[in-house]
């Protein structure tokens, strides 16, 4: 028996129909409209503003520029990533760390590849806050994506997840292999993003592909099966 209900909404967002920028040193896909790409079709999904899948060549980065009032998640797949900002914070962020970084009323960093050899791929996640003003910060957490497979990991917001954050909804994500539950309220909605490998969702007779990202309105009531490869962030939003 299908768990849909007749008022779940699915939208799918295929990983080869994302707005693309290649520039020398940056290979990056966007899931919503960023920079000057525009698309209105496709300018967030609640308080999820931005999902960007960038590789970023050896030495190369994101040199010092500013932002505000934004709830900023940099999830590093490969490679490392070196962080600086104005309020003193700096570090490299690899595979199984999480930073989150509190634009508030103004801050400016860069990020840069940590590697002279090798890129480094990331996800730049941005989510809209829901306070205005607040003071800049930084933190940097492990998430044990490696040692605890096939469960719902939390990486920020809620009252569990090692970063705050102050956006409505909280950000999860789990490593294969395994099957996850997913049981969305009336009135709330997931947005999932299949980082790497391959996933089901049996009960809407669904795979997704890596890169894929999928909204789901519910209520709904199901679940998610990845392989070894595939890794995938839960976007719960309010």
């Amino acid at each position: 028996m299908n768990s849909t209900r007749s008022s779940t909404q699915i939208r799918l967002r295929p990983h080869d129909q994302r707005l693309h920028t290649r520039i020398g040193w940056l290979d990056s896909w966007h899931s919503f409209s960023f920079g000057h790409h525009y698309d209105p079709a496709w300018m967030g999904h609640r308080a999820l503003r931005v999902i960007n899948d960038d590789i970023v060549a050896p030495g190369a980065g994101f040199d010092w520029h500013g932002h505000k009032d934004m709830e900023i998640i940099t999830w590093v797949l490969s490679g490392a990533l070196q962080h600086r900002d104005d309020t003193g914070a700096e570090g490299i962020i690899r595979p199984g760390e999480a930073q989150h970084m509190r634009a508030g009323r103004g801050i400016r960093h860069g990020e840069w590849n940590a590697s002279k050899d090798e890129p480094v791929r990331l996800l730049q996640i941005w989510l809209m806050p829901n306070q205005l003003n607040l003071d800049p910060g930084h933190r940097q957490e492990q998430i044990p994506v490696d040692s605890q497979r096939g469960v719902w990991l939390p990486i920020a917001g809620g009252d569990h997840a090692p970063l705050p954050m102050a956006a409505d909804g909280q950000v999860q994500v789990a490593q294969g292999p395994g099957t996850l539950p997913i049981v969305i309220a009336d009135g709330d909605s997931w947005w999932l993003h299949l980082a790497t490998g391959s996933a089901q969702l049996p009960e809407l007779d669904r795979t997704l592909s890596a890169g894929d990202g999928l909204a789901i309105d519910g209520p709904w009531k199901g679940s998610l099966s990845l392989g070894d490869d595939g890794q995938v962030l839960a976007f719960l939003l309010t």
